[in-house]
């Protein structure tokens, strides 16, 4: 529940507190003395966006600071939990303005965004002003009120579960599908594509090589003709290099010990000797190897062919590159077959979803359906008691596309005359074509009153619902809500002393202008000023002694 209201520098406040207690709370006043500012300023700490002409000093932060006391709220707690933020049974939130429009927000003096206010206010507060009856008219909120009479949450909750993982299931696999088309339109091509290099059994950089290999073959007279001088010269010719190396070997040798330098010398040329008679043999292997084998030049040149070919197709140059995208390729054939499997897989999981969220549905369906004839019928019993004896509420369920909510359409139909038979004007319309304000606000508090027991709100906050009506039917107003505080608390604006006079706690706004500038304070009355104020609301300003009597008798029988 709301246990207190701090305003500080907003519109005609300059600071108030309120201290609010346990059942219903009323709040009177003059008319203009800034009854409705309370609830604009109630509206910040429930997240409405903040106008800094609300300020009263530019030179000051307009604040409002609410105080909640909560019992044990599961949904609430796991919220705080999934924010980090502190949960106890006591919540302070708060909403701080300053005069260039910037504002902040706090919950537990934790920093939070104007989204996370708006989440925990609805944990936390119902407020229900005269516009706000046009609620009735959306099909969200009536579905919502079956679902709350019904207690429907945990069928929901399965529901949105399958359904959502539904979705999520059937834009995979309309996705997965679009792919798999498209890439059938390529399989042929990319298995023709992939056969070609396959079909070729490229080894690593076998292109390079056989290239090389190519010049050798077109070119052997020459290289044989060269290797046979090279070997020639080195080893078999009259004067053979090697074999005047040694000769120098054996000259340096008489002198070598007469001089280390010579003697390094001598063993080099030793070495290089051995070096030489290597390379000649090395010479000798390849004079003997090379040959004009026209046979596999012609197989050269026909792989080269194939394999260049290939690469100008594909635009690569080299043999790596033609494997890469011999093997891209069959990742792409390899990866329908794949793709085709998954989506059989997926198809079976879709039917088990759509199985489930069909079942879930139509449970939702029968036990909404359930609802619809006595919530009907007590609806209408208490618009009676509210003044509306002709009026009357039908309810139709009919079936929709499937949502996140079910298959149903729920659609309140309304006859603020139902006695004209025959009548134009005693067809049901859906609400938003019918009902006035004040119609549409009985109906609200008609259906809130029903529906509050099942709802974890703890706090019902009216502004001016009683709008437009007196007698009896403010009197039923006021059983209403007296009834409802027993299990919430209540605030409420109200002109009616029919219920200020069930009021638990009496708060009375008025206009103070002892500093020489109009200022709005509250004031929690006693019971003779409880009395006084209900016979002003009863006689005006200057009460008889019989309106006196009259109120003091109207609190007397609601206490």
């Amino acid at each position: 529940m709301l246990t207190q209201l701090y305003i500080n520098n907003y519109a005609i406040i300059e600071k108030l507190t309120i201290n609010f207690g346990h059942g219903l709370n009323v709040i009177t006043g003059e008319t203009g003395a800034g009854k409705s500012i309370l609830m604009g300023a109630l509206n910040l700490i429930l997240g409405e966006r903040a106008d800094t002409s609300v300020l009263i000093s530019k030179n000051e932060k307009c604040i409002v600071e609410g105080r909640f006391h909560i019992s044990e709220n599961v949904e609430l707690k796991n919220y705080f939990s999934e924010n980090d933020l502190d949960y106890d049974s006591e919540i302070v939130i708060r909403r701080e303005i300053n005069s260039s429009g910037k504002s902040r927000s706090f919950i537990n003096d934790t920093p939070v965004t104007l989204l996370q206010l708006k989440a925990v206010s609805f944990y936390l507060v119902d407020l229900h002003q005269q516009f706000d009856a046009r609620e009735l008219s959306n099909n969200s909120f009536q579905l919502t009120i079956l679902d709350s009479l019904a207690d429907n949450s945990k069928i929901l909750k399965n529901y949105k579960e399958y359904f959502l993982k539904y979705k999520e299931i059937n834009l995979e696999l309309n996705k997965l599908e679009q792919t798999i088309a498209q890439a059938e339109k390529e399989m042929d091509y990319n298995r023709f594509l992939f056969s070609e290099i396959e079909e070729l059994e490229l080894q690593e950089n076998e292109l390079e090589h056989l290239s090389e290999e190519l010049k050798v073959l077109n070119n052997s007279e020459e290289i044989s003709r060269q290797l046979q001088s090279a070997v020639y010269n080195l080893s078999d010719s009259e004067i053979p290099v090697i074999n005047s190396i040694k000769t120098i070997v054996q000259q340096l040798a008489q002198v070598s010990d007469l001089s280390p330098a010579i003697s390094d010398l001598r063993n080099r040329l030793s070495s290089s000797i051995i070096e030489l008679q290597d390379i000649s043999g090395e010479l000798e292997r390849l004079y003997n190897n090379v040959n004009n084998d026209q046979e596999r030049i012609e197989f050269v040149n026909d792989r080269l062919s194939a394999g260049y070919k290939l690469q100008k197709k594909h635009g690569v140059n080299s043999t790596a590159e033609l494997i890469t995208i011999k093997n891209y390729l069959q990742l792409k054939l390899e990866e329908v077959q794949t793709n085709e499997e998954k989506i059989e897989q997926l198809k079976a999981e879709h039917k088990r979803l759509w199985h489930k969220v069909s079942e879930e549905a139509i449970r939702l369906s029968e036990s909404r359906k359930q609802q619809v004839a006595s919530f009907s019928k007590n609806v209408n019993v208490l618009l009676k008691k509210v003044g509306m004896p002709n009026a009357e509420l039908k309810i139709e369920i009919s079936e929709t596309d499937y949502g996140t909510n079910g298959k149903d359409l729920v659609t309140f139909l309304f006859n603020a005359n139902i006695s004209k038979k025959g009548n134009e004007d005693a067809r049901f319309e859906s609400l938003a074509k019918v009902g006035s304000g004040g119609e549409l606000n009985r109906l609200m508090l008609s259906v809130k009153s029903l529906v509050a027991k099942k709802l974890q709100l703890p706090t019902l906050i009216f502004d001016e619902i009683d709008s437009g009506i007196s007698g009896e039917a403010a009197k039923q107003v006021g059983i209403i809500m007296k009834e409802m505080s027993a299990s919430h608390q209540i605030i409420t604006i109200t002109h009616q002393p029919q219920i200020a006079a069930k009021a638990d706690n009496h708060y009375y706004v008025f206009k103070d202008n002892s500093t020489g500038a109009i200022k709005t304070s509250i004031k929690k009355l006693n019971k003779p000023e409880m009395v006084n104020a209900i016979a002003k609301m009863l006689g005006g300003e200057n009460p008889s002694s019989a309106a006196c009597a009259n109120a003091k008798e109207m609190i007397e029988a609601n206490s």
